[in-house]
């Protein structure tokens, strides 16, 4: 089943999306919004599911779906915690800057608490009130949406709790991240508001993609216009899913609508860094990646930040071509207040 929020009132009007993205369906008389729907997903759930079928079988009439019309399935969110599962990108981070990695990130995971309040849409663009100093940077990443999670519960219990799948575009502004770690209180000013794809899906509708707590699908990175990255989400992913839920449920219950992201989708090359896409590799879910391994092999980076103007598209498809979640299109712009 494929969900997403029209782009109307503070928290969206839920539809349904047909398969391929082509087709619409109001769900107002199922839940009203996205979150409605997740508050009382046992009961909402197979009724969206009977509609869903029929839009795609024709017996429910449908009007044309238009992704730029689309906020962020939750266009707000009770809860926004963001993960650090592709350990080769943080391993990647430190050895940048010389500093040794402690064995425990390969066993804990990394997790931030992040803004939740207000996420942009998919097509929004990314307004930055300074100049470009601020180092702006995509994240490419995965989300799971859960339902009522228990404090305390074990991994597998925590699978059963993911409804719903999302893309994200994870905003970090790396010029500010040093000084706000130096503080050991965490980020807060470096991650302004993420965008999320414009549809939500079930695990179902992933097929045999989704197993063992994974997405087995590359993550297509377009900057520019040009390939950037099409890491394969399933590889080098250190903590699953299940363990990311688990591990932010540890000392707290997770309200229903809880995001829990994947953190930067990363891929090795013969145990070593990637290679960018233009060089033959997978290439990088982020612009900071590739200037770790420019550091790393030429002492200095070579590629910039992002600038006013530039553009990001994210997107994944199926073993068929075929887009799931439709896409993150966005552009880095000059916020005038």
């Amino acid at each position: 089943m494929k969900l997403a929020s029209l782009n109307e009132g503070r928290d969206g009007r839920l539809v349904i999306v047909s398969r391929y993205l082509t087709k619409m369906v109001g769900a107002g008389d199922i839940a009203a919004t996205m979150q409605e729907a997740i508050d009382n997903w046992d009961d909402c759930e197979p009724k969206l599911k009977s509609l869903y079928n029929g839009l795609n079988n024709g017996t429910v009439e449908g009007e044309t779906f238009d992704q730029a019309k689309c906020a962020s399935p939750l266009p707000r969110a009770f809860q926004w915690a963001d993960g650090s599962a592709y350990v080769n990108h943080v391993e990647l981070v430190r050895k940048a800057r010389n500093a040794e990695m402690p064995e425990t990130f390969w066993t804990d995971p990394l997790m931030y608490q992040g803004g939740s309040d207000a996420f942009l849409a998919p097509r929004q663009d990314i307004e930055m009130a300074q100049d470009e100093g601020w180092g702006i940077d995509f994240e490419a990443e995965i989300a799971v949406i859960t339902n009522d999670v228990p404090m305390g519960v074990d991994a597998a219990k925590a699978e059963d709790h993911i409804k719903l799948f999302m893309l994200v575009n994870d905003v970090s502004l790396r010029g500010l991240i040093p000084g706000e770690l130096a503080k050991g209180f965490g980020f807060f000013q470096s991650k302004p508001s993420s965008a999320f794809s414009p549809v939500a899906v079930t695990p179902d509708e992933l097929g045999d993609a989704w197993k063992d707590g994974k997405l087995h699908l590359p993550l297509l990175s377009t900057y520019n216009g040009e390939a950037f990255g099409k890491p394969e989400a399933g590889i080098d992913m250190t903590f699953n899913f299940p363990t990311l839920v688990a591990h932010a449920a540890k000392t707290r219950p997770l309200c229903a609508g809880a995001i829990i992201g994947s953190g930067t989708v990363s891929n090795k090359l013969d145990g070593g860094p990637g290679k960018p896409v233009s060089e033959g590799g997978v290439g990088y879910s982020c612009i900071a990646e590739i200037r770790m391994i420019e550091t790393i092999e030429n002492g200095s980076p070579s590629t910039s930040f992002m600038k006013f103007g530039d553009t990001i598209r994210i997107e994944m498809k199926n073993a068929a071509g075929e887009d799931i979640f439709g896409s993150i299109d966005q552009k880095v712009v000059k916020y005038n207040g």
